[in-house]
């Protein structure tokens, strides 16, 4: 009893550190904060969520809004800076479930529409067609399209490999797949 006594004390001591120095200027005090509770809140997303990455996301917004509100000055009673992360936790929990049922029935409603309405895959490509149209890009232009699609490789990475940012790397795939469903002569939007 007298150990949970002196760790309330010293998490008081803790949240009246953070609360009165200006944001993130009392980085020690937020980092021994978190040590103390990310355990804690990490279990309770194992027990609630039981899945370890949940809970490791759990941990991270929990705290980040616990350590935001500390920032504020927004917790009135610092002896209750547990139960304060407790009720977080609950929260956020409870706000994750409705979210996953929210998208579950959205799915259950939209997804056989959507799957209804995508057109048939197409089983007679025109292979010497597309080799003809991917022959007629830019060098640049194919490079990007090969390393992006075929070495499934992301656009910074494509870009590191080519010399280019990642934005120029998405506006050349952009104009490159562009070109490519001209030539090929098939309609659609931008992908």
């Amino acid at each position: 009893m007298e150990a949970a006594k002196t760790e309330a004390a010293s998490d008081a001591a803790l949240v009246c550190a953070i609360a009165g120095a200006a944001p993130g200027c009392d980085s020690r005090a937020e980092a021994e904060l978190y040590r103390r509770l990310a355990p804690r809140v990490r279990l309770y997303g194992l027990r609630h969520l039981r899945d370890a990455q949940a809970a490791a996301d759990l941990t991270q917004q929990v705290l980040l809004m616990t350590i935001e509100k500390l920032r504020a000055g927004a917790l009135r009673d610092p002896e209750k800076l547990a139960s304060f992360v407790l009720g977080t936790c609950r929260l956020v929990v409870l706000d994750l479930r409705r979210g996953a049922l929210r998208r579950e029935a959205l799915l259950r409603r939209y997804g056989e529409e959507a799957e209804s309405e995508l057109p048939a895959a197409s089983d007679t490509l025109d292979r010497e067609k597309l080799v003809r149209c991917l022959e007629g890009l830019a060098e640049r232009e194919r490079s990007v399209l090969i390393a992006s699609f075929f070495s499934e490789k992301s656009a910074a990475e494509v870009g590191q490999a080519l010399g280019l940012s990642g934005e120029n790397v998405r506006v050349i795939r952009h104009r490159a797949l562009r070109r490519l469903r001209d030539c090929m002569g098939i309609a659609g939007g931008t992908p």
